[in-house]
């Protein structure tokens, strides 16, 4: 059976390990959190406190779950020790010196860094529209007020007193990745299936009137046009990452060790 680790143990990584034990689709070897975490362990996975620890156990592949600082902070030296990434805050990515270090990491180690599709459809639609030359992509972001909380669109509308949708951020996907690193990692992921981090362009909106959060893609080719808008339920207990992310970085796990492989 397939092994794996994960950073983090927040919504996402409860639900990994949760979805992963119950689909039998691998073993969590360990998780890796922070010292002085106060969370229960879901599922008795042993937890440790250093990536050094969690590289020891070797795991087949590891599985970020923890933020763009998490990528940052331990990207390298996984991929240097020649175990694979899947990372889902790829907003990290972002920042060209990290991008930079981690695809050398990846070289030494003769690792690879994975981003799975996350909470949005048609990355495999965008990445066929790229061969063909792309001319436009913009990825859309809508989430309830809550789920900006704690962004800067708390300087930029007034989140408690909406009764109307606001577009409170329009620039490119390397902007909103690091303004909004909790809420902007799809942007990143749209944009490096597509035109790249400067030439994609993103609209964030907070609306009072949606349950759970949107993203839309709207692509435009050489060879056709490309909508596509995907909905779903935030995570429990994090209202600005979307459930259905823990199920893509599952699908992409099964797909490989998969003998049939459709795009994930």
């Amino acid at each position: 059976m397939l092994s794996v680790g994960i950073i983090g143990l927040g919504a996402i990584g409860r639900l990994l390990v949760q979805e992963l034990g119950r689909t039998g689709t691998a073993h969590v070897r360990a998780a890796l959190v922070r010292e002085g975490f106060e969370g229960a362990s879901p599922g008795g996975v042993p937890m440790v406190h250093s990536i050094e620890q969690l590289l020891d156990l070797r795991p087949s592949i590891i599985l970020e779950a923890a933020g763009q600082g998490a990528v940052r902070e331990h990207g390298a030296a996984v991929l240097g020790r020649g175990t694979d990434l899947m990372v889902i805050s790829s907003g990290a990515l972002a920042d060209d010196v990290v991008h930079e270090q981690l695809i050398a990491a990846a070289r030494q180690g003769g690792s690879r860094m994975l981003l799975p599709v996350g909470a949005i459809a048609g990355i495999d639609g965008l990445v066929a529209l790229r061969a063909s030359g792309l001319t436009h992509v913009r990825y859309t972001s809508v989430k309830p007020p809550a789920a900006w909380s704690g962004t800067p669109a708390e300087e930029l509308v007034d989140l408690a007193e909406m009764s109307e949708p606001a577009v409170f951020f329009e620039g490119s996907a390397r902007e909103a990745a690091r303004s909004f690193p909790k809420n902007a990692n799809l942007a990143a992921t749209v944009a490096l299936a597509g035109l790249g981090l400067d030439a994609t362009r993103v609209s964030l909106v907070a609306d009072p009137t949606v349950d759970g959060n949107h993203g839309r893609i709207e692509a435009e080719g050489a060879a056709g046009t490309l909508n596509v808008e995907a909905r779903g339920p935030a995570a429990d207990g994090n209202p600005k990452t979307s459930a259905v992310t823990a199920f893509s970085m599952i699908a992409s796990l099964q797909s490989l060790k998969a003998n049939l492989v459709l795009p994930a």
